[in-house]
């Protein structure tokens, strides 16, 4: 250091004197000798204030995670809880191996007499004999046939429009031969079977008509007739063979299209219906039950 200082002196004393001129638009720069001595740094100041405090810095960025502690001491046995709802019932094991035959055991008491057998078959036609003398006159045999075979029903309604799909009643009995026709339910029932005929006229008004003869549920024919403002009659008939308890009926089978109309003072609305003729099995039961009771 003192010797760039000493070597900074020598210059100061060649260039005491000397002017440097620049011919840079004629302006002059003058270095003076006492600015190129070096000066040694003086004693240090007195300490200064504090400053303000800086603003807190940003969040640094989340630390590694710590190392597991140490487990802890068990803690003391709780009290016994309370006992739990039974679970489902499991499935059913396999059946076990089949045991081992039983010794038999004593014969017990005799048994009641048991029920006489069907009877064996019949053997074999014997010859024919000779003829036997000639009996007594019978008593005149039995005939069931007049009266069972019997049936017949003609009856009209008491009430106009009647509810649709369902059986309509005649209340008005005009015949009922056996009693064959229930008033109640609307039905003929067969009590002998046979070929029955049956027919039906019905005066309709202010509605259309549409009517069903029905047998044991399913539709056998079928009318319609379209109301034109004046009164009409609507009519239907056929033949049916029916066995015992078979049913029979009239009914509306479309909807709003029950114009059965009855007037007491000048109009009917009927059904009927009879026996042509009974069945050949029937009439043949009959007479074996009426010569039965007529021997008796």
């Amino acid at each position: 250091m003192l010797q760039i200082c000493g070597l900074l002196f020598l210059l100061s004393v060649v260039f005491s004197q000397t002017t440097y001129s620049t011919p840079k638009k004629g302006r002059n720069i003058t270095i003076n000798s006492s600015q190129l001595v070096c000066s040694l740094p003086g004693p240090a100041g007195p300490a200064g204030n504090p400053g303000m405090p800086g603003s807190p810095g940003s969040m640094g960025p989340m630390g590694a995670p710590g190392r597991d502690g140490p487990d802890g001491k068990d803690g003391e046995k709780g009290e016994k809880g309370d006992r739990g709802d039974p679970g489902r019932t499991g499935n059913q094991g396999k059946p076990g191996l089949k045991g081992r035959e039983g010794v038999i055991g004593k014969a017990g008491p005799r048994g009641l007499k048991g029920l006489r057998g069907v009877p064996g078959v019949a053997g074999k036609r014997g010859q024919k004999g000779e003829g036997g003398d000639v009996g007594l006159p019978g008593a005149p045999g039995g005939c069931n046939c007049g009266s069972a075979a019997r049936s017949a029903f003609s009856v009209a309604v008491t009430k106009s429009y009647p509810k649709e799909r369902m059986p309509i009643r005649f209340s008005r009995i005009l015949l009922n031969e056996g009693n064959h026709y229930n008033a109640s339910s609307g039905k003929f029932v067969c009590a002998v079977p046979g070929v029955y005929y049956f027919t039906y006229d019905i005066t309709l008004a202010n509605k259309h008509l549409a009517i069903g003869l029905v047998h044991n549920g399913q539709y056998k024919i079928k009318t319609f007739d379209a109301n034109t403002g004046n009164h009409d009659v609507a009519s239907g008939s056929t033949v049916l063979h029916l066995r015992r308890l078979d049913q029979v009926w009239l009914q509306i089978f479309y909807s709003e299209q029950n114009g059965l109309f009855f007037d007491p003072f000048w109009t009917d609305s009927t059904f009927t219906g009879f026996l042509i003729y009974a069945d050949q099995d029937y009439l043949n039961e009959a007479d074996r039950k009426a010569n039965a009771k007529g021997g008796s």
